[in-house]
């Protein structure tokens, strides 16, 4: 503690190791080692630190942490030496680096912390967390990705909340909404940031974050989601699997009410007929991200248009984030089947679109796989940061209904079979193979397990905090 306080000290005071060390008549590589917790220091030596800095003795000597982040750190490196981390556990150690996020550092305590307790929901495993993305793809293939007792639900909440059945649904109608499943809407400055929303259940009021920090696009969809987990009756997760299960069921019921069926089915059925398919268009007329546009096309383009699609998110590096299809395209996916974390081809549309001198108009391309030929249009979200792709698709035949399905650009990939974009060329293997070594840029969040607690990745103490500050006044 001594060396992280005069370290936090020292820096305060815009000081150098080599300044402080002249000062006390010491070497710089001794003030280091203090400051790392490798030597102690004596009496005097404190007193001679604490004169050069201008502080009193007692400061340095402070049992509290100086930071944060300082006491972060500390109970990271005590967990490691708790035989439950090396024994039981049998995690490698953690070496704790200027680099390693402060959130990281939460995550990895909050496991351990659940761990040491022996109770509730234990942090699931990437393993486990894949599997059951997995599952629920398929199950979502099955269904053609559509849900006939949510639309019927969103349906009869939007009449209830008043809606027209043209045009966007207003901020009126989804304040309306709230109060017809019986809640009240508060934005406010504070929402503690490991949430987008925290519904009181006690006094029926769903807080989100004021319009300064999210536009009201984005509030409609916020409120539409949380409200989609009361309609649809849901209760606390018992497993990973389930809430991610219940957060796709919420997520749908959203699309189904900022994208109303009735609505959107006859604009899609007249846009085929003329082949001008476009996710733009229920995205502009809806007045909803061109992500939900995506997904909800999705939902309903087999079951009303007869034409299997595909779907993904990726960012820069073409890692996927979301990803359906039951249209077989051979999206890379690992042992477990799972599709989300792998890379895409580089010669894939949402690859090539960030390569694009027009990155950010809409990229058609026709690429021919393993699997068959694939059209897909590449849409990159300017208003997401980083930036990500997405890509909706179907296969060459079905291309005709869609707007750009008669571009002439075509691609050939041989991913995941034959010779890849990921497998250099014979040649250059030759001439590099043995002599190179790079050095991999680190993914800090690949570290920890997913978060534990029946909301993962949800600070519940903070929670609770926040709504100990909003609850009215005598309750």
């Amino acid at each position: 503690m001594f060396g992280r306080r005069l370290r936090h000290v020292r820096t305060a005071r815009g000081l150098t190791l080599e300044q402080v060390a002249a000062r006390v008549g010491k070497h710089a590589p001794y003030l280091s080692q203090l400051e790392n917790g490798r030597r102690e220091p004596t009496l005097s030596v404190v007193d001679a630190l604490a004169r050069a800095l201008g502080v009193s003795s007692d400061e340095l000597l402070s049992p509290e942490p100086p930071t944060r982040r300082a006491a972060l750190e500390i109970a990271v490196e005590r967990a490691q030496r708790d035989p439950l981390w090396r024994q039981q556990l049998r995690l490698p150690p953690l070496h704790v680096t200027k680099a390693l996020p402060t959130q990281v550092l939460e995550i990895v305590l909050r496991l351990y912390d659940e761990a040491r307790r022996g109770g509730g929901l234990r942090g699931e495993t990437p393993e486990a967390a894949r599997k059951a993305n997995s599952a629920l793809r398929r199950y979502m293939r099955e269904a053609d990705n559509y849900f006939g007792d949510i639309e019927a639900l969103a349906a009869r909440a939007l009449a209830a909340a008043g809606y027209d059945g043209e045009g966007p649904v207003s901020r009126p109608v989804v304040w309306d909404l709230a109060r017809h499943l019986g809640f009240t809407v508060h934005p406010v400055a504070d929402l503690p940031d490991s949430t987008r929303s925290v519904t009181d259940l006690r006094h029926h009021r769903i807080y989100i974050p004021q319009r300064d920090r999210l536009g009201t696009r984005l509030a409609h969809t916020v409120v539409v989601q949380t409200l989609g987990h009361f309609a649809l009756g849901h209760e606390d997760p018992r497993d990973f699997a389930e809430f991610l299960r219940q957060r796709v069921e919420a997520n749908y019921f959203a699309g189904a009410v900022l994208i109303p069926e009735s609505a959107a089915v006859p604009l899609l059925q007249t846009a085929k007929r003329d082949g001008d398919l476009s996710v733009g268009d229920l995205e502009e007329r809806f007045n909803v991200s061109h992500e939900m546009a995506a997904h909800r096309f999705t939902n309903l383009a087999t079951r009303h248009l007869g034409i299997p699609v595909h779907f993904v998110r990726s960012d820069g590096e073409g890692v996927i984030w979301k990803a359906y299809e039951n249209d077989g395209i051979p999206f890379p996916q690992d042992a477990d089947g799972a599709i989300e974390g792998q890379l895409l081809c580089r010669r894939w549309g949402p690859r090539r679109a960030f390569r694009s001198e027009h990155k950010f108009a809409v990229h058609h391309q026709f690429t021919e796989t393993p699997a068959g030929t694939f059209w897909d249009a590449t849409t990159i979200e300017a208003t997401r940061e980083p930036l990500h792709a997405i890509a909706v698709g179907c296969r060459e035949r079905d291309a005709r209904f869609f707007r750009g399905g008669g571009v002439d650009e075509r691609v050939t990939s041989r991913c995941p079979d034959g010779p890849c974009c990921r497998r250099p060329p014979a040649d250059m293997t030759r001439r590099w193979a043995g002599l190179s070594w790079p050095s991999p840029r680190p993914n800090s969040h690949v570290l920890a397990a997913l978060p534990a607690g029946t909301f993962p990745g949800v600070d519940l103490a903070e929670v609770y905090e926040f709504l100990d500050r909003h609850a009215p006044a005598g309750t």
